[in-house]
């Protein structure tokens, strides 16, 4: 978007809100379909007679998208631009629902994953765009609230999808005949919502959504500029910001895909029942940044970040040992404080990165890898020696996000040292 030299000094800060509704929409879509993918862990688990390990590879052949595209999108990004960034990144994700339906069809656990990574593709995209440019539409200092508010919308996508899984997919195997019948009760919502995102990235492509240029703290720096020379591994904030995210990811995503699992081991009786109990996870995380938002315009998003953390790692360690209700609603609680994880890590690691800052979002999305990892290390230690035991993983990776609040996040390098 073009600006007139001769604009009258009140247009100067225009109003980004419209934008800022339409951007947090797309919030909700990659919400959505990352924790619909989830839910496919105990399906196809029961369709190919996986054990937890291989299970988790449905993870990690999502999260291992954010791997290998995370810097690829940051420089599409400053190519063609954030909004025809978003809209690529819809049109990829139809592509990788679409070949939901030969994988079912085939009953084939490696066309399973292949759909898996190239809708993972098509998210890392989305969330590399879509990330910064909330935390960029205005001012530098709300950009934790605005992350936070935003990514509600993400777990709303997320509190719903368990219960789509739960309708539409998760069915009772005792009633159906052959894994092929198994396997196709995915075609369905795959094409659905393929058809949805279709309709989504050409109306995105109508929508007017600002080239941010107000800032020139924001602005990609011109060739030869000093600042280009500097590696982004130089700003340890943002280093540790990409560990705080690879662990987040890791850790919210593997207690979500083995939840389901974890909760019939608890007396859970039905697999809806156990994705009903996955739904209230994600709807804490709902509640948590509909709550944060508001809390940080009180709290340094550094402090809150630390408690959330610590409670976290409470959590965990007492589903850890405990049995019955008691381990069931502590590990369901986990979602509530996850919830203002991501967008206060990602806020505070691209913190006064200015020119740089495309590059940080960059590093800190490639971090998001975390999610094909810790998963499958939980599913391995799930195997030898429990679910329980497992959750010493989870709780390592809360209470190094703890660290990073409280000291970790604290810039130790500016534009200008």
């Amino acid at each position: 978007m073009s600006t007139e030299p001769d604009a009258p000094a009140t247009q100067s800060q225009p109003s980004y809100l419209g934008p800022f509704i339409t951007v947090t929409a797309l919030f909700f879509i990659f919400g959505f379909i990352t924790n619909l993918n989830m839910a496919l862990v105990p399906h196809l688990r029961s369709i190919f007679s996986l054990p937890y390990v291989f299970a988790m590879l449905v993870e990690s052949a999502f999260f291992l998208a954010y791997f290998v595209f995370s810097s690829p999108t940051s420089k599409l990004i400053e190519t063609i631009g954030y909004k025809r960034t978003m809209i690529t990144s819809l049109f990829i994700q139809v592509v990788g629902c679409l070949l939901f339906v030969p994988a079912a069809k085939m009953v084939s656990f490696p066309l399973f994953l292949t759909a898996v990574f190239v809708v993972g593709a098509g998210v890392t995209a989305l969330q590399t765009s879509v990330n910064p440019y909330v935390a960029i539409l205005g001012p530098e200092h709300s950009a934790p609230v605005r992350l936070t508010l935003a990514q509600a919308l993400n777990s709303l996508g997320g509190t719903i999808a368990p219960l789509v899984a739960g309708a539409y997919i998760l069915t009772d195997p005792s009633k159906m005949t052959t894994p092929a019948a198994i396997a196709n009760t995915v075609r369905g919502p795959y094409l659905a919502i393929a058809g949805s995102l279709l309709i989504l990235g050409f109306a995105v492509m109508f929508l007017h959504l600002p080239a941010i240029q107000q800032t020139q703290a924001f602005r990609p720096a011109k060739s030869g500029d000093p600042i280009l020379a500097r590696s982004i591994w130089s700003y340890p904030h943002t280093v540790f910001g990409a560990i705080g995210i690879f662990l987040y990811v890791g850790v919210e995503v593997g207690l979500a895909s083995i939840a389901v699992n974890y909760f019939h081991q608890q007396g859970v009786p039905s697999e809806k029942t156990a994705s009903f109990l996955v739904s209230l996870y994600w709807f804490g995380a709902l509640i948590g940044r509909l709550l944060g938002s508001w809390v940080l315009t009180r709290i340094r998003s550094g402090k809150l970040l630390g408690v959330f953390g610590i409670l976290g790692a409470a959590m965990v360690l007492t589903s850890m040992f405990t049995s019955g209700q008691v381990a069931i609603w502590t590990l369901v609680l986990c979602g509530f404080f996850n919830s203002i994880m991501f967008p206060n890590i990602f806020a505070l690691g691209i913190a006064g990165l200015g020119p740089l800052t495309s590059k940080g979002s960059g590093l800190i999305m490639t971090a998001v890898v975390g999610g094909a990892i810790i998963p499958a290390l939980i599913g391995w230690v799930a195997d030898r020696s429990g679910i329980q035991h497992s959750f010493v993983i989870p709780a390592f990776c809360y209470l190094f996000i703890a660290w990073y609040g409280l000291v970790g996040s604290r810039p130790r390098r500016t534009l200008t040292s």
